[in-house]
């Protein structure tokens, strides 16, 4: 999850009386530590995560009978899975056996959160959307700000006010999806207070891939923030997308188990229901900065994008929201896709297989696969490369952009 993110939800625990903070971001203390306890096998993710973990390790005053870790989990063709097991063979090797991980997985929609489990994914949802708007925000405004980070300090004023407003317990659990939307209004306000250049010549270039590897600025080498002086401006794919397509599988699951018409399919659907309520509520105020870029009404519709290429009863995971993402993009006038994914992960070479097919389908949209493994690479020149040929694209393709009003 993104830093964002992980602050979003570490405040949702707060506001329950659970004393969470998140990891520290990444850095180079992260690699020699994960090099400690890991082959070279694993892939970028999983140690980024492990050294992030242990670095809360050697902090002061570290005392692993009051420490847990949060590390949703999830199945399918990917290594995610054994993220938790790994995790807490380390920590026995290490001998702080005492330290729980805490892995509610994707198989039935992160619904094993124990007590509490409704408040905390109520308040922990709304904290993941709240995130990835603001993240959505901060790449709208920053290839166009004219005062250099401003667009960085709204984005951290925008996280810091919704964050301190959903960890203030004194508020009742009833009244607060109110309150969240007032945050969201400031959000709004503290971005329209940058400054900004809107006559910019500025590429729309979609961004998709493993989930962990796009979202985290470690580990992809701050890619949009060295793409976007290129002339470009980034759609990342959220982490709303995941959860709506885990709860989306959740639902083909029981059909195939012949429990259309159970309870848990009730429970499933609703869930479904009251999180996009949820969800058009704390977003209401920031429609009109999302014209152009707006994201699907249903995951279905991704889904269906890319049955062509990977039908989704036969793949899972990114790679299908990968394909049916970029192709939603393009329809949507998007001049250039961009995959993020770590060296060896299957879902990144699954959907490079696919994308030049998907390319020729689609106007020969430039779809370019990014790969990272924790060593430096001369991003500068492939983004310089990529976006020549974004901008030969843009000037010949018949599918314009929508863009908002600034006026």
């Amino acid at each position: 999850m993104s830093s964002g993110g992980s602050e979003a939800f570490a405040a949702a625990f707060r506001y329950l009386g659970i004393d969470a903070q998140p990891t520290p971001e990444g850095d180079e203390r992260t690699y020699e530590l994960a090099g400690k306890c890991t082959s070279g096998d694993e892939c970028l993710p999983a140690r980024v995560t492990i050294g992030n973990l242990l670095r809360v390790i050697e902090q002061p005053g570290f005392d692993p009978s009051k420490v847990a870790f949060f590390m949703p989990t999830a199945g399918g063709p990917c290594r995610f899975g054994q993220y938790s097991p790994f995790t807490q063979q380390v920590m026995d090797e290490m001998g702080h056996g005492e330290v729980m991980v805490v892995s509610p997985t994707s198989a039935d929609g992160y619904a094993s959160l124990g007590e509490n489990a409704q408040a905390a994914l109520k308040l922990g949802w709304w904290g993941l959307v709240a995130s990835d708007a603001f993240r959505k925000m901060l790449h709208i405004y920053r290839p166009y700000e004219t005062v250099v980070g401003a667009a960085d300090e709204a984005h951290a004023k925008s996280l810091k006010h919704f964050c301190d407003n959903l960890s203030d317990s004194s508020e009742p659990l009833g009244r607060k999806l109110d309150s969240l939307v007032g945050s969201m209004e400031a959000a709004r306000d503290f971005f329209r207070a940058v400054p900004a250049d809107w006559d910019r010549d500025v590429m729309l270039v979609g961004v998709v891939g493993e989930i962990f590897c796009r979202l985290s600025t470690f580990s992809n080498e701050d890619l949009i923030r060295r793409l976007e002086p290129f002339g470009a401006q980034a759609w990342l794919s959220d982490i709303t997308e995941w959860i709506h397509y885990t709860d989306s599988d959740n639902v083909r699951n029981l059909k195939r188990l012949g429990k259309t018409f159970s309870m848990s399919m009730l429970g499933a659907i609703m869930k479904t229901r009251v999180q996009h309520g949820y969800e058009k509520k704390l977003l209401a105020p920031l429609q009109n900065e999302f014209v152009g870029v707006e994201e699907p009404h249903d995951v279905q519709e991704v889904l269906d994008l890319a049955a062509p290429y990977l039908p989704v009863e036969g793949s899972h995971g990114e790679m299908v929201l990968s394909v049916g993402k970029s192709i939603y993009m393009y329809e949507k006038g998007a001049d250039g896709i961009i995959d993020i994914s770590p060296f060896t992960c299957m879902n990144g070479i699954v959907s490079e297989a696919v994308y030049p097919r998907v390319s020729a389908d689609h106007e020969n949209i430039p779809i370019r696969n990014f790969y990272f493994d924790g060593t430096q690479t001369d991003l500068e020149n492939d983004l310089g490369i990529f976006m020549e040929l974004v901008r030969n694209y843009h000037r010949k393709k018949t599918r314009k952009r929508i863009r908002r009003n600034v006026a």
